[in-house]
């Protein structure tokens, strides 16, 4: 298991949630925002950054920052929580690598069965046909 990315390497801002409480005046800034930059991470090994980029690559955005939002609760200390909770489970689960691919083939009984079934549907279509004129 891959130690935990520091605090300081992730960037954290709070903007105006909409939703409850957001439409009055004194409206808060209760949804944050987590940025990190996976590339530029100092904590993480070429392999896990090799891992990391490959599982999350579709999730970053050009200059290579991964983007998460929690506008959950009203408080940003708790969307703070949840979204750095759900940071970690989202790296917790990039890094663990894929198991590999056992090759398989198809059982001898799952060919035969698809040839039968063609034989079956090619004597159907025969039988549709207009019988052979003898002229």
């Amino acid at each position: 298991m891959p130690a935990p990315i520091p605090l300081p390497e992730l960037t954290f801002k709070a903007t105006k949630a909409g939703g409850p409480g957001g439409q009055h005046v004194n409206t808060s800034s209760t949804r944050v925002e987590l940025w990190w930059n996976p590339v530029a991470s100092p904590s993480l090994t070429e392999r896990e950054r090799a891992l990391l980029l490959s599982v999350l690559g579709h999730r970053l955005d050009g200059e290579g920052w991964l983007r998460l939002v929690s506008a959950a609760t009203r408080s940003q200390l708790k969307n703070r929580e949840a979204v750095t909770k759900r940071f970690q489970r989202l790296i917790a689960e990039a890094l663990v690598p894929p198991k590999p691919r056992r090759k398989t083939r198809p059982p001898r009984s799952a060919a035969e069965n698809r040839l039968k079934a063609k034989k079956r549907r090619s004597a159907t279509k025969a039988k549709r046909r207009a019988p052979p004129r003898d002229d």
